[in-house]
């Protein structure tokens, strides 16, 4: 779990372990051209109050209105730090003589009031800026037609005002740990006690004190460094943008995990089947949202195996497919000189740099190269003999039903899945498809996310969580939280049962 950064990231905790007064902090600070000192009230020369900060960290107007306005208007007043603290209209205002917090603390956007240079208590003031956040907050990446639009966005505070928003009891606890060395990343552990297990919680709150990074660019690399796993394709963390989804998996006793300048919250413990679930089969009937799920279910082992089941046909056993298919088959391949492996691979290829081309091209752009170079390119391939028109249909089909995983992370998974197991085809046949199927289920058993089975309720086999796995039952026998994460409460709610004698009432 630990990370070394070498002789820099042992030089910087060095440095700030020197730094044991607040002239040395702003000395330090002052090698920066955007830290900024100066006295509110001019011919400071009895009251000695000065104003330390980083200007671009910190709202102007916040230091002007309620900073600099109220110290001119009470002067007369003020005789000691708590006087200046008494005046100051903001929240979060604390007096302090540790160094080393005004230190974290400047660099965070607070500004540091002192009375008397000389003396070693100061006041800690929270003026940082909100500039820089985006003000949309809609749901980008996992876009759902009915139910809510809202998701997550780069700024910690609001993302924590739009749980609490949902979940108002006081029961949600909030932790909060600093990780790392650089970044002073803040994360936040979210939780309810009495339903969530503590030792998920004290899991969770282990790994993250225990990393030794740098830099926290977003949530998905707490993901990686605090997996069960770090040497598998799958994602263990469920990853995601959407505040239903991360509200359900609190309420169903979960952990939640936020960093501050990401977008997305990871939960856990996450099971294989938790990465096919979408928000929508809750909001849709039950009949409806189980009907889809299968649909999506059925699209990831279409997608997995449709191309590799045709290069193990084509390649060694022609005597599976009926008469009324081999006669189209042998048509479309006539002038093809690759053998199917070399066509599959190639096509999947070029399926998968049309996707990132699209990805990363603008928005507009993107569709339109997708759209205009899948035609022309796929009717290209198969007039130039390159590649039989039954295999285009496969691939493209393949690529369509690879889209309807709700997690990005899992459907990335798939789409590298189908590589192994087209070369294993070539190799063996139909063999080659069962050992790799084999090998990969071995794998499965053997994935744990904090550690939980990964195929729960798969194996170990847990019938009463089957009522919201590959279905999605109605909600009057879906009012029990699920067995394998051992909540402490297993009751989410009782549903009225007599509906008759309500409506006679």
């Amino acid at each position: 779990m630990k990370r070394h950064n070498g002789p820099v990231m042992d030089s910087v905790n060095s440095s700030n372990n020197a730094r044991t007064t607040i002239a040395e902090v702003f000395q330090y600070a002052s090698k920066s051209s955007d830290f900024h000192q100066f006295s509110p009230i001019e011919d400071d020369d009895s009251v000695g109050i000065r104003i330390s900060y980083y200007q671009s960290l910190v709202d102007g107007l916040k230091i002007n209105r309620y900073l600099v306005s109220e110290i001119q208007k009470n002067i007369e007043h003020i005789k000691n730090l708590q006087d200046i603290k008494s005046i100051i209209p903001l929240d979060e205002v604390k007096v302090t003589h540790e160094a080393a917090e005004a230190e974290k603390k400047l660099i965070k956007g607070y500004a540091v009031i002192q009375l008397n240079e000389a003396e070693q208590e100061f006041i800690l003031v929270n003026v940082k800026t909100e500039q820089g956040h985006r003000l949309s907050n809609e749901t980008e990446n996992e876009f759902s037609v009915v139910g809510p639009k809202i998701g997550f966005v780069e700024n910690i505070d609001i993302n924590i005002h739009l749980l609490r928003q949902q979940i108002a009891v006081p029961e949600l606890v909030l932790e909060e740990i600093t990780v790392g060395t650089l970044s002073n990343t803040k994360v936040i552990i979210a939780y309810l006690d009495g339903v969530t297990n503590p030792r998920h919680v004290q899991t969770v709150r282990q790994r993250l004190k225990a990393i030794d990074f740098d830099v926290i660019f977003d949530s998905s690399i707490l993901d990686q460094i605090i997996s069960d796993n770090s040497n598998t394709p799958f994602p263990l963390f469920l990853s995601t943008e959407r505040v239903d989804r991360v509200i359900y998996a609190i309420i169903s006793g979960q952990v939640a995990v936020f960093s501050d300048n990401s977008p997305y919250v990871i939960t856990g413990p996450s099971t294989f089947l938790d990465f096919f679930i979408s928000p929508e089969d809750y909001y849709l009937p039950w009949i409806l949202g189980t009907f889809f799920r299968i649909i999506r279910l059925m699209s990831v082992v279409f997608s997995i195996f449709a191309t590799p089941l045709y290069v193990a046909a084509l390649t060694y056993h022609f005597e599976v497919l009926p008469e009324v298919l081999l006669e189209p088959l042998i048509i479309s391949r006539q002038h093809v000189p690759f053998p199917p492996v070399i066509e599959a691979i190639f096509l999947e290829i070029t399926i998968e740099l049309l996707r990132e081309a699209g990805a990363r091209l603008p928005t507009k752009i993107g569709q339109t190269l997708g759209i205009v170079g899948g035609i022309v390119i796929g009717q290209a391939t198969v007039h130039a003999a390159l590649t039989s028109n039954i295999l285009l249909i496969i691939v493209a089909l393949s690529a369509l039903a690879s889209f309807t995983t709700p997690i990005f992370k899992m459907a990335n998974t798939i789409r590298l899945l189908r590589f192994p197991f087209i070369l294993l085809a070539a190799l063996w046949g139909g063999l080659g498809i069962f050992v790799g199927f084999i090998v990969l289920l071995g794998h499965l058993l053997r994935l744990k996310s904090l550690g939980t089975p990964y195929l729960v309720p798969i194996f170990p086999f847990r019938t009463g969580n089957l009522a919201d796995s590959f279905i999605r039952a109605s909600y009057q026998y879906v009012t029990n939280r699920s067995k394998f994460l051992k909540p402490g409460s297993t009751k989410r709610y009782h549903p009225k049962e007599d509906k008759e004698d309500l409506n006679n009432e």
